[in-house]
């Protein structure tokens, strides 16, 4: 298994992270345990009933965490109930028996575990606060999720994996100055599972003067597709894009029409519609406009129309 740089769900992040095998904490304390360095750790509750906070005490105790690079947080117990604040705030006391640790993902749960809207997350920023050295942040689950504004000089990448991303979120980290980032992605989601973020809040996003290194942006899983494509259009960071997504949500004819009518895309590597609305037509019209660009615009969606009244409904990849 390959380390996908667009998971459609965490549990891609049980083969490899960061480059990385990822390898569980045992349970049997003889081990075997594998080099420090040489895996991406995953600490999660047992399938047993034992605890999180068992694990990280078998990891700091059998584990030379001076050596580790990548960890992996999976389900904790009560995930859907109880918020990762414990878990931030251990791994933010334990940051100086890390001091090598570059890589964090915080929430690598299974929807057989817990589905995305139900995890119960927490403010990450004294993640980053604790760790200047991080290079990448991915968290999973919208539902709690707080982050301050925040500068950090050595994170490369952020992502945030939701069915609905809360508005103050995405202001903050519209507000945070992160001048190594490169790869940012945020699935805002829909309003039902708190995803009330909108085009203005994206907006310092767009016009890239904190992101001056970014090269990747993903803007997607949102019902205001069309809006953010029609924004995208005419802004200034992405004439410096290598890859741009606005995939996984309701991008239709009028978004991508936006697209087409605004600044070149001609200089991306890969523009990323997947999950969409598009008629074959404009499908057939953005792919021959950008003959050297990697288009995506597979997973065509129908629209559901009730009979009765004849309204139209167009889903997110990813909601609930």
């Amino acid at each position: 298994m390959t380390d996908d740089d667009n998971p459609s769900c965490s549990d891609r992040y049980t083969g490899t992270y960061a480059g990385l095998p990822v390898a569980e904490v045992p349970e049997d304390e003889d081990g075997p345990w594998p080099d420090a360095g040489s895996v991406a750790w995953r600490l999660s509750a047992g399938w047993d009933g034992s605890r999180i906070a068992e694990c990280f005490d078998r990891f700091f105790a059998h584990v030379d965490t001076a050596k580790v690079t990548a960890i992996v947080i999976g389900a904790w117990e009560d995930c859907y109930s109880d918020s990762s604040a414990p878990i931030v705030r251990r791994l933010a006391d334990e940051a100086g028996r890390l001091p090598e640790l570059r890589s964090l993902f915080l929430g690598a749960i299974s929807s057989e575990e817990s589905e995305i809207s139900w995890i119960q997350q927490s403010d990450i920023t004294p993640l980053l606060e604790a760790y200047p050295r991080l290079e990448r942040l991915e968290v999973r689950g919208g539902s709690g999720l707080r982050m301050r504004p925040v500068r950090h000089e050595a994170l490369k990448k952020l992502r945030f994996e939701s069915g609905g991303l809360d508005g103050s979120l995405v202001r903050a980290v519209a507000a945070s100055d992160l001048p190594a980032l490169e790869h940012l992605e945020l699935w805002l989601g829909v309003p039902e599972y708190g995803g009330d973020g909108n085009v203005t809040d994206v907006d310092p996003i767009l016009r890239g003067e904190r992101l001056p290194a970014l090269r990747h942006l993903g803007l997607q899983d949102s019902e205001i597709q069309d809006e953010l494509a029609a924004a995208v259009a005419t802004a200034p960071i992405v004439a410096r894009l290598e890859t741009l997504r606005l995939s996984m949500g309701v991008l239709t004819d009028a978004g991508a029409e936006a697209l087409l009518s605004g600044q070149p895309l001609t200089h991306l590597r890969v523009l990323d519609l997947h999950h969409h609305y598009m008629s074959d037509e404009m499908m057939r019209r953005v792919t021959e406009a950008l003959p050297g660009v990697e288009v995506d615009v597979s997973e065509n969606e129908e629209p559901d129309v009730d009979e009765e009244d004849g309204e139209t409904w167009r889903y997110v990849a990813v909601d609930e």
